[in-house]
């Protein structure tokens, strides 16, 4: 970013001179019979002038005029900094011109035609609202062709970098210990209870259906991911046994409501591998899902305290905040923090 910011700005000072003093090399060479001082005079001067005066607009419109939110105060503020600085260059054009004649060479007929008017302020300034107009005008243009680039490059990185996050979604949702883990509890279930054991194999595989089936959609109902919840916790009270207490409170309301897949499933999952299991008598997580105001709140809370392991990747929960920020361009939260003896992740998106 800042290397191209520094290239933007040496674009601009080379096409400042370059441009300024081609403008002024052609209005110095067209007129006949005219001394070489007064051609250089000309250009260098006028080439100064015309980039002195337009830095000056420039550094005002780079801090003035939000072109993000572009509306009818903007124009204002360009009209009225355009007039400002066609002012200043015509009065620059005024005092160059009157110290060449009081202290430049003698100067020739043609030179005297060319700098008759020079003491008449207003038509010097009418005619550097023309120049200084042009220049804002090319100005403008650049700026948009450059945030029309700009945009189109964002575009397709935001596009990359979800298809990336859609990538670590489904490497985070199939968690290979809890398959595991599930296979072995189940196949020990097996011995006390087959039919029981049968509705496990079936929740699990839904789990996996669900996991590769929704990752390419970037937001379902709430009752769909509801169902998984259901599904991981009953699998997950086979290995915990009685240590694990599970409760939910969902609005009624808010169940047809779309959210991003996954995002409650991971954030239980995170509450029951980095809680509950390091907890000898277990614990509890309590899902509260709701709405206040104009957004809707995910609250998963669980016994234990909040530490994170070393070897932890943590990849769960960068995904949801990663997700969170490409679906929702920053008006939804995601924090994680310890109170009174709890972890509580809390989610907030905006339903409008």
């Amino acid at each position: 970013m800042e290397l191209s910011t520094r290239k933007r700005n040496i674009a601009f000072w080379v096409l400042q001179f370059l441009g300024w003093g081609f403008i002024n090399s052609i209005g110095a060479l067209i007129p006949q019979n005219i001394s070489f001082e007064m051609i250089v005079f000309s250009i260098i001067v006028g080439t100064f002038i015309g980039v002195f005066s337009t830095s000056i607009l420039r550094w005002y419109l780079k801090r003035n005029v939000h072109f993000d939110s572009f509306g009818g105060k903007e124009v204002i503020k360009i009209i009225v900094s355009t007039l400002l600085v066609a002012t200043l260059f015509g009065l620059l054009n005024v005092f160059f011109g009157y110290l060449y004649v009081k202290f430049g060479p003698e100067l020739t007929e043609t030179e005297m035609h060319i700098f008759e008017g020079y003491d008449k302020i207003m038509v010097q300034v009418l005619n550097s609202v023309f120049l200084v107009g042009a220049w804002v005008i090319t100005y403008l243009v650049i700026k948009l062709l450059l945030r029309l680039n700009q945009n189109r490059i964002e575009r397709l990185e935001l596009n990359t970098t979800l298809k990336q996050a859609q990538l670590n979604t489904l490497k985070g949702q199939i968690n290979p210990h809890f398959m595991f883990n599930s296979l072995n509890n189940i196949r020990g279930l097996m011995l006390e209870d087959v039919e029981k054991s049968r509705e496990m194999l079936t929740k699990l595989s839904e789990i996996i259906r669900y996991s590769l089936t929704k990752n390419n959609i970037n937001d379902i109902p709430v009752h769909e991911e509801l169902e998984v919840v259901d599904n991981y916790i009953d699998l997950s009270k086979i290995q915990f046994e009685n240590r694990l207490e599970f409760v939910k409170k969902v609005d009624e309301d808010i169940l047809d409501v779309r959210i991003p897949p996954m995002i409650i499933q991971l954030l239980i999952e995170n509450a029951a591998k980095h809680g509950i299991s390091n907890l000898k008598d277990g614990g509890r997580i309590v899902l509260a899902v709701f709405k206040k105001d104009n957004d809707l709140y995910i609250e998963v809370n669980n016994t234990g305290k909040l530490k994170i392991s070393k070897d932890s990747t943590q990849l769960g929960l960068k995904n949801i905040e990663q997700r969170l920020k490409l679906l929702y361009a920053g008006r939804a939260s995601f924090k994680l923090e310890e109170i009174s003896d709890e972890v509580v992740a809390q989610i907030k998106i905006p339903l409008i």
